[in-house]
């Protein structure tokens, strides 16, 4: 129970790594709030805010489901309220929501890019804004930030398109400067690059393409319970790939 009693709020976890995140830290003993858009089943793309929560408490786990459009100020203000008002306190948060429909700068209706934008990086400006005051009085926190291997490979396969690749550089790059103006604090901000993961959404997107040696959303919810459990006075302002998570666990393990 390396996170017991934790209160937790995780965004787009009503499936694919935010899910896993969530079910990860619940197994660890933490109060998860379910905070991301879907409510209602689709014919198209698997989970629900309820689903997850169901699976949580059938788990013997704490979760509290909440309908939030990240990219809305208010509901994300409503969410983080609603939280401290319960549980007195924000100990973690995980910033995962995200949306995309890859496509060329060119081909790209401003109005996607923007959806893109707003979910992803203003999304993740968003939360952590409303989540710092509490944070700072209590001079401890986490903020993990979902970030991706394309800041780092500009040809990657499948397609993803800039949109996407601009929101996670930036938040590559938010994560380091926060990271600084927080030590102080013993807030830790860090980012996890996943690679291709098989989540309900991008294997949506790429039906057609071999899933095979493609990461798994359960490794993410692994290396999210590791990051979260980090001294947060020391463990803060890195940009955290696979394989780099298991160079840092290794270290960590050997000592």
């Amino acid at each position: 129970m390396k996170l017991k009693d934790k209160v937790a709020i995780i965004t787009g976890s009503s499936r694919g790594i935010g899910k896993a995140i969530a079910l990860a830290f619940a197994r660890e003993g933490a109060i998860v709030i379910i905070a991301a858009r879907t409510e209602m089943k689709s014919r198209f793309i698997a989970g629900t805010i309820y689903e997850t929560s169901d699976e949580i408490h059938a788990l013997g786990g704490r979760a509290f489901p909440i309908k939030t459009d990240m990219a809305d100020e208010k509901e994300v203000e409503k969410v983080v309220g609603k939280t401290i008002e319960k549980f007195k306190r924000v100990d973690i948060l995980v910033n995962n929501a995200a949306t995309n429909r890859p496509a060329l700068f060119k081909d790209m209706p401003i109005n996607i890019w923007d959806a893109i934008i707003g979910v992803g990086l203003r999304g993740t400006v968003v939360c952590t804004k409303a989540v710092l005051p509490k944070m700072i009085e209590q001079k401890r926190g986490h903020i993990i930030n979902i970030s991706s291997v394309v800041t780092e490979n500009i040809h990657h396969e499948p397609f993803t398109g800039l949109a996407y690749d601009v929101s996670k550089s930036a938040i590559n790059r938010f994560t380091r400067g926060l990271a600084e103006e927080l030590k102080d604090y013993h807030i830790a901000v860090n980012a996890l690059m996943p690679d291709n993961t098989e989540t309900e959404g991008w294997s949506f997107l790429n039906k057609t393409v071999d899933k095979s040696d493609w990461q798994k959303p359960e490794m993410w919810g692994s290396h999210a319970v590791f990051v979260a459990t980090q001294n947060p006075a020391t463990f803060t302002g890195k940009i955290l790939s696979g394989e780099k998570l298991k160079k840092e666990r290794g270290k960590l393990e050997n000592v």
